[in-house]
């Protein structure tokens, strides 16, 4: 991969996770910390993928701003998003096969969280954003 094409995926993936954070940090805020109507419309929010999603929001940002700027450490914070995401998805699968209240949106909201962090990941690992020198062909 160029040294433009890594420089712009990385971009892109930054991109994209900043805004995921700050979407996700103002709609968790929003349902966590909201007016009563705001958290009635939650419904059957599961409160520990709530509470996760609201915190990884922040994590989200930090990653989007580190890949932009080329760090290692946000190539590894990107593994480590979607290595947890993909943990809490396992445990709200465990709370809903177990008999758990849930809404449908929330599943689609944690497959859509589980790609975009491994698309993330997967990208930023590929691209070694932590590299400022060109990568070997």
């Amino acid at each position: 991969m160029s040294e433009n094409k890594v420089t712009l995926a990385l971009r892109v993936a930054g991109g994209i996770a900043f805004l995921f954070g700050v979407v996700t940090i103002l709609s968790g805020g929003r349902a966590l910390f909201g007016d009563p109507l705001a958290r009635a419309a939650a419904g059957d929010a599961v409160p520990f993928v709530l509470w996760f999603n609201f915190g990884a929001g922040f994590a989200y940002v930090a990653a989007g701003v580190g890949l932009v700027l080329r760090t290692a450490w946000a190539v590894w914070l990107a593994v480590f998003i979607a290595t947890l995401t993909l943990l809490v998805f396992a445990a709200f699968g465990v709370h809903i096969w177990t008999g758990g209240a849930y809404e449908m949106r929330t599943v689609a909201a944690m497959t859509l969280r589980s790609l975009v962090w491994v698309g993330i990941a997967m990208i930023s690992f590929r691209a070694g954003a932590g590299n400022t020198g060109p990568r070997p062909a």
